[in-house]
């Protein structure tokens, strides 16, 4: 029998999130084509995390009773369902049914969206704790090159399939990865883990958020994550108005936007994928997780201050008019380093800090405020954006630069291990 494999769970994720990256840039251009906007897209957006909220540390305790793989199948298995209906919804003239199918679609996504907080219980049961913020490292790489081929793929089928050819593309994609899964991935949690009582979900919480070192890294997580989610869900937006960008009636403008998040993607792989390892024992955790805190803010900072007229070409980047984009580009990958430096070291140490027989239940109430966070963001920053653009931003950046002398302040100077 094969033995559980670090490349195995990689290659699963990385399939998964594929199809993530290539729906996610394009809800809040289709929402806005059919009709949405403001609040309501905020509302789009954060359907997917209200779900995923509920149902993140569930699957993380299921996953403890019963094991890592099944959960994985079923949440694969449900991101194929989710995809066809965001196709279905992508191809309608009625905008009020096809916003209603779009809202269904990220929902039933958010509802069975259990892989990443099982994935990441899978690396710890396998590896040794000196090495889990290295490994944790390749889920985020696993983000980094989903949010490089995914959008690539997603730009191409919307040129070449029309409207639906990205839903129906990131179907196929989760539901070859179901069967790949089906036939490769086998089971990381041991016959002779202890288990726990299983807890009702409010209980979970608390006995989570209670314990002062993993409840502050939860609540970092939770910053974190609501000022990427401010930017995520508004970027395309913000973009558009400040170069002139026309989704509606342009296919090259939300091309334009999806290539924008796949550079993100390819610095971000990177990022995950050679560097974490070394900036952990060159920095330790806690000051990495501060570090990457401020990196972030100052990209929030700049960002919606960058305008410009000329069409992003090649060429217009080594002419005076593409001088904006070249400014762009450098912020978005400053924004990229930080953001990927946040996740594999506060996983690590969140991870290095359970019992062993807790992990997908502590890493799901992580993933829960994640995803609460992403429910609250896109609302704040969607809402906000028609006021001034640049409120959404210059408020995370502070928020940011706040929650860094938190984590300098309570983690950096004592021993957490």
């Amino acid at each position: 029998m094969r033995k559980p494999s670090v490349l195995v769970i990689f290659l699963t994720v990385f399939i998964d999130l594929i199809g993530f990256g290539i729906v996610v840039p394009l809800v809040p251009v289709y929402s806005r084509h059919f009709g949405a906007q403001g609040f309501v897209i905020g509302v789009i957006i954060a359907s997917f995390s209200a779900m995923q909220f509920l149902f993140a540390p569930v699957w993380g305790r299921l996953s403890d009773r019963h094991g890592r793989r099944p959960i994985l199948l079923l949440s694969t298995a449900g991101a194929a369902a989710s995809y066809v209906v965001f196709a279905l919804s992508s191809g309608l003239n009625n905008h009020v049914l096809a916003l209603w199918l779009m809202v269904l679609s990220r929902m039933f996504a958010g509802l069975c969206g259990g892989n990443i907080t099982v994935a990441q219980a899978y690396i710890a049961d396998i590896t040794l704790p000196d090495q889990r913020s290295k490994k944790m490292g390749l889920i985020g790489m696993a983000f980094g090159l989903g949010f490089i081929f995914g959008p690539i793929i997603g730009g191409v089928s919307l040129k070449y399939l029309g409207d639906t050819g990205p839903g129906w593309i990131a179907a196929a994609l989760c539901a070859g990865n179901f069967l790949l899964a089906y036939f490769i991935l086998t089971e990381s949690l041991k016959p002779t883990s202890e288990h726990v009582a299983p807890r009702p979900h409010l209980a979970q919480w608390k006995h989570t958020l209670t314990q002062p070192r993993i409840g502050l890294l939860v609540a970092v997580f939770f910053l974190a994550t609501f000022c990427f989610s401010c930017f995520e869900s508004t970027f395309p937006l913000v973009v558009g108005d400040n170069f002139n960008l026309d989704f509606q009636h342009d296919a090259a403008s939300a091309t334009t936007v999806v290539y924008l998040y796949a550079y993100c993607g390819i610095i971000g792989a990177f990022v995950q994928g050679g560097a974490i390892g070394r900036l952990v024992k060159l920095m330790g955790e806690p000051k990495l997780i501060a570090f990457s805190l401020v990196l972030t803010a100052i990209s929030l900072a700049l960002l919606p201050f960058i305008s410009g007229t000329a069409q992003l070409t090649w060429k217009t980047l080594i002419r005076p008019e593409g001088l904006p984009w070249v400014w762009m580009l450098l912020v978005l990958g400053l924004l990229s380093v930080g953001t990927n430096l946040t996740r594999p070291p506060l996983f690590g140490l969140l991870s290095n800090l359970t019992s062993d027989h807790e992990q997908g239940a502590t890493i799901g109430v992580a993933q829960g405020a994640g995803s609460l966070s992403r429910i609250l963001g896109p609302i704040f920053a969607t809402t906000l954006l028609p006021v001034l653009p640049s409120l959404p931003y210059l408020i995370c950046a502070a928020v940011l630069l706040a929650t860094t002398a938190l984590v300098l302040q309570r983690l950096c100077h004592k021993p957490l291990l």
